[in-house]
C-alpha cells in the first residue's frame, strides 16, 4: 500500500510539471510511449510492451508456485528425513527449475529482440530486475556443501551410500536456493514468499491440531509413551514430521513470524477483517509448539521472542507484548484441554475445544488493539489483561509439563555422553570429516555406554563429523552473512531464522531437508525485501534517465551495443556466462540421473522383498536393485544370499570398500566362511563384526553359534586342530561378551538397547568350551531363534 502511494505521488508530481496539450507532457509522464522524435508509438508497439509484462508476471507466478509446492511436498514427505522422500522431489525440482530457465531464457531473447531490457525506451523496472539477480550468488553456500560431500563420495567415506545421499539432498537445496534466488529478483516476488511461507506454516500446524482433535487421520502423528522424562502427558504431537522436537522447531519458527504480523497490525488502528487475517494463524501455531513437549523448543522460541522484543523499536515493544496475550493464554488452555486427554479427545469435544480457545483468542486480541487505541486508561486496562494473560498461559503450561521438567535430566546427561563420544570420533578427521552419514555408521562401534542414537543430536556436531572444520565454517559463514542481511533489510524474520539455528544446535533439525528449506525460502525473502527497496529508491531516477535516454536514443546497432552494461560487453565474460548455464544444465542432469536411479533401486527393492523368497523374480529384482544404486549394504547383503558361496564373497567384500564401517556385512561373511568350515576367517570377521557393533546382544548370540557351527564343520572335514582352534576363538569372544554385560550391568548408564547375556548365548558358549577341549565333536546343536 505504501508503494502504490509512492508512485501515485510520483505520477502526480510529473503531472504538475507538464505543460497541457503537448507532445512534451505526454513524453515527460510515460516515456515508454515516446520515440526519439518525441512522436507517440503506435497501437502495436504499446501491446507489444503489455504481452511483455504479461510474460514477465508469468514468469512470477510459475517460480513462487513452483517454490510454494516444493515446500509443501517437503511438509507431506515427513519433512524429507528419508533419502526415498528426497529423490522425489529432486524430480520435480530439477524438472520446474530447467522448464523455469527455459522460461527465463525464452524471456531473455524475446525482451532482447525487441530492445526492452538493454534499450532506452525498455521497461525500467525489468532492467534493474535482470541486474539484480547477483543476488542469487548466495546459491554458493548449499553447492559448496554439496560438493564437498561428492568429494567424500568419491575419495571413499565411511559410507559412499551415506555421502550420495548427503550430496544429493544438498544439491536439492542448492536448486531450490537458485529458484528462491531468482523468485527474489523478480518483479512482485515479495509477495510469493509469503505466500508460501503461510502455505507451509498452515499445512504443518493446521494438520497436527486437526490430527490431535480426531477429524484428520495422520499415522505417526502422535507419539505416545509411559516415560515422563519423554512426556508429561504420555502424549506428544509431531505432526507431518513424526518428530515432536523438530515440528516444534518449526511451530515455533511460524508462531513467531505471525507474533511479528500482528504486532505491526497492532501498532497503528486498522480495520479488524486485516487484524483477524493476521492473527488468524497465530493461536494454532503456539498450540503446536506446546502440544509437541520440546523442552529444546520451546526454549529457542523463548530466546528468539525476546531478541524480537529486543529488536523491536521503543514504540512497537508493547504491542508486540499485546499481540502474543490472547493467542498464549487461549493455546494453554486448548494444551491443558488436549493433554488431559492424552492427545487423543472424542472429535466433537476436541473441535468445540479448539473452536472456542480460536475464537478467545481472536477476540481477545482484537479487545486488546481497541483498548490500546482508546485512551490512557483503556492502555492500563489493555496492560493489565496482557499481563494477567501471560501469567495464566505460563502457569498452565508448567503446570501440565511440571513432571517431565523436574524428570527430564536423564535425557540430557545421555546427550551430553553422546556428544563426549561424538568429540572424540571427530578428532580423527578434524578438518575434513568422515563423509556422510558418519555418526549413524560408526556410534554404534564408539559410543560409551548401550543407548539408542542413530542420531547426534545436534546439527554443529553431525556437520563437523561429516565435513570436519571446512564444513563447519562454510555452515556457520552462511548463517552469519544470511543474518547479517536479515537484521539490515528484514528484520521481522530474524526470530524465526534464530530458532532455525538455536534448536538445531540442540536436537537433529537439520537432517529433516525441510528445515534447511525454510532458512533458504527466509533468507531468500530477505533478499526479495532488499530488492524492493532498492527498486522504490530507483524510481525516480530512472524515470528521469529513462525521459534523458529517450531523446537521445537511435536504432543505429553500435548504439545499443554501447549501451549494454560493461559486464556484457567483453566476450570472455559472455563466454563464461555460456559456461555457467552449461555447466548448471550438467549438474541438474546428474542429479536427476544419480536420483532416478535411487528412485528405481528402492522400488526394485520393495518389490524384492515382497517376492516369495527363493524364486527367480525375487532374485531379479534384487539385481536390479543393485544394478541402479550397488553402493546401499542392505541391497548387497539380500542379493548375496541368492548366490554361491564365492560369488556371494566376492560381492561382500566389493560392497565393504563402500561401507567399511557397516557390520551387518562383517557378520554376512563370517557366516559364509562358517559355513564352508574356514573358522579362523569367520572368526576375524565376527570379531570385526562386534566390534563395530559390541552393545548388540543378537549379534553375539549370532557369533557365538556360527562360531560352533564353523568347529563342528572343521571336526567334520578331518582338522581336529583347527576345529578346536575355531573353537577357542568361539570361547575367547563369549568370554569379551560376559565381561561386556558385567561392565554395563555394574555401571549406572542407560541400556536403552537392553544389552544382556543372551540366554542361548550361554548354551553356545558352553558348547564351545567343549568342543576347544574334546577329542571328538558333541552331537549337532540347535539355533534358536
Amino acid at each position: 500500500m505504501e508503494k502504490l502511494g509512492d508512485d501515485d505521488r510520483t505520477v502526480k508530481h510529473q503531472n504538475s510539471k507538464a505543460q497541457p496539450g503537448t507532445e512534451q507532457s505526454v513524453c515527460s509522464m510515460e516515456p515508454a510511449l515516446c520515440t526519439a522524435g518525441g512522436t507517440l508509438r503506435s497501437d502495436v508497439k504499446q501491446k507489444k510492451m503489455t504481452k511483455c509484462e504479461i510474460q514477465n508476471s508469468a514468469l512470477t507466478i510459475t517460480l513462487g508456485l513452483i517454490g510454494s509446492i516444493v515446500l509443501m511436498a517437503a511438509c507431506l514427505g515427513r519433512g524429507l528425513y528419508f533419502p526415498v522422500d528426497v529423490y522425489g522431489v529432486i524430480l520435480f525440482a530439477a524438472g520446474s527449475l530447467l522448464m523455469g530457465g527455459s522460461m527465463l531464457l525464452l524471456l531473455f531473447i524475446l525482451q532482447r529482440r525487441k530492445n526492452s531490457i538493454f534499450s532506452s525506451g525498455g521497461n525500467k523496472q525489468t532492467k534493474i530486475r535482470f541486474l539484480q539477480m547477483t543476488n542469487i550468488c548466495w546459491v554458493i553456500w548449499p553447492v559448496v556443501m554439496m560438493c564437498c560431500y561428492g568429494l567424500h563420495a568419491w575419495s571413499g567415506s565411511v559410507s559412499t551410500h551415506g555421502s550420495l545421499n548427503e550430496m544429493l539432498r544438498w544439491s536439492l537445496l542448492a536448486m531450490f536456493a537458485l529458484l528462491a534466488g531468482i523468485l527474489a529478483s523478480r518483479m512482485n516476488g515479495l509477495r510469493w514468499f509469503a505466500y508460501g511461507w503461510q502455505a507451509a506454516g498452515g499445512l504443518l500446524v493446521l494438520s497436527g491440531i486437526l490430527a490431535v482433535c480426531g477429524v484428520l487421520p495422520l499415522p505417526f502423528g502422535v507419539m505416545r509413551t509411559a516415560d515422563p522424562e519423554i512426556s508429561s502427558a504420555g502424549a506428544r504431537l509431531g505432526g507431518l514430521l513424526q518428530y515432536p522436537n523438530a515440528y516444534g522447531a518449526v511451530a515455533g519458527m511460524y508462531a513467531l513470524e505471525r507474533l511479528a504480523a500482528v504486532a505491526r497490525a497492532m501498532a497503528r488502528p486498522v480495520p479488524a477483517w486485516r487484524l483477524i487475517t493476521a492473527a488468524l494463524p497465530l493461536m494454532p501455531a503456539q498450540a503446536a509448539l506446546l502440544l509437541s513437549e520440546s523442552r529444546g523448543a520451546w526454549l529457542a522460541t523463548g530466546l528468539a521472542a525476546a531478541c524480537a522484543f529486543a529488536l523491536q523499536r521503543r514504540g512497537h515493544r508493547l504491542p508486540l507484548l499485546l499481540a502474543t496475550a490472547a493467542p498464549l493464554a487461549s493455546a494453554a488452555w486448548l494444551y491443558r484441554q488436549l493433554a488431559a486427554a492424552q492427545l487423543a479427545p472424542t472429535p466433537v469435544p476436541g473441535l468445540l475445544a479448539l473452536a472456542g480457545a480460536w475464537a478467545a483468542a481472536l477476540l481477545g486480541t482484537l479487545l486488546l488493539c481497541r483498548l490500546w487505541h482508546s485512551g490512557a486508561r483503556a492502555r492500563a486496562a489493555a496492560l493489565t489483561a496482557m499481563a494477567l494473560a501471560v501469567t495464566a498461559a505460563a502457569a498452565l503450561a508448567v503446570a501440565s509439563t511440571a513432571e517431565r521438567l523436574t524428570a527430564g535430566v536423564g535425557t540430557g546427561l545421555s546427550r551430553l555422553q553422546m556428544w563426549r563420544d561424538a568429540l572424540g570420533l571427530w578428532t580423527e578427521a578434524a578438518w575434513f570429516g568422515h563423509g556422510g552419514d558418519t555418526w549413524r555408521s560408526m556410534y554404534r562401534a564408539i559410543q560409551s555406554s548401550p543407548y539408542v542414537g542413530g542420531e547426534v543430536h545436534n546439527g554443529l556436531i553431525d556437520i563437523a563429523l561429516d565435513t570436519g572444520l571446512i564444513g563447519l565454517m562454510i555452515i556457520c559463514t552462511w548463517f552469519a552473512f544470511t543474518l547479517r542481511n536479515t537484521r539490515e533489510h528484514a528484520p521481522v524474520l530474524m526470530p524465526s531464522m534464530l530458532v532455525f539455528i538455536l534448536h538445531g544446535a540442540m536436537d537433529f533439525d537439520w537432517s529433516f531437508t525441510l528445515m534447511w528449506m525454510l532458512f533458504i525460502w527466509l533468507g531468500a525473502w530477505t533478499y526479495a525485501y532488499k530488492d524492493n527497496r532498492h527498486m522504490s529508491a530507483a524510481e525516480e531516477p530512472a524515470a528521469f534517465n529513462e525521459r534523458q535516454a529517450s531523446v537521445s536514443y537511435t536504432s543505429d546497432p553500435s548504439t545499443q551495443q554501447s549501451r549494454l552494461p560493461a559486464w556484457f560487453r567483453y566476450p570472455a565474460i559472455r563466454a563464461m556466462s555460456t559456461v555457467t548455464g552449461l555447466a548448471i544444465v550438467i549438474w541438474l542432469g546428474g542429479t536427476v540421473w544419480l536420483a532416478s536411479h535411487g528412485v528405481v533401486a528402492e522400488v526394485q527393492y520393495r518389490s524384492a522383498r515382497s517376492a516369495l523368497e527363493g524364486t527367480n523374480q525375487q532374485k531379479a529384482a534384487f539385481i536390479a536393485a543393485f544394478q541402479s544404486n550397488p553402493y546401499r549394504p542392505e541391497i548387497t547383503i539380500f542379493l548375496s544370499r541368492t548366490f554361491e558361496s564365492n560369488d556371494a564373497e566376492a560381492l561382500l567384500l566389493n560392497s565393504l570398500s563402500h561401507s567399511p564401517a557397516e557390520p551387518q556385512l562383517y557378520q554376512e561373511l563370517g557366516k559364509r566362511a562358517a559355513q564352508a568350515g574356514r573358522g579362523a576367517q569367520a572368526g576375524a570377521y565376527f570379531e570385526q563384526a562386534i566390534a563395530l557393533n559390541r552393545y548388540d546382544t543378537r549379534s553375539h548370540s549370532a557369533a557365538l553359534y556360527w562360531m560352533a557351527y564353523a568347529s563342528r564343520r572343521e571336526w567334520a572335514a578331518g582338522y581336529p586342530d583347527r576345529a578346536r582352534q575355531t573353537a577357542a576363538a568361539g570361547v575367547r569372544m563369549y568370554d569379551h561378551y560376559e565381561q561386556l554385560r558385567e561392565k554395563v550391568a555394574a555401571g549406572n548408564a542407560r541400556n536403552d538397547r537392553r544389552f544382556t547375556l543372551d540366554r542361548n548365548a550361554f548354551n553356545y558358549g558352553n558348547h564351545l568350551r567343549i568342543l576347544a577341549s574334546a577329542a571328538k565333536p558333541l552331537e549337532q546343536i540347535e539355533r534358536t531363534p
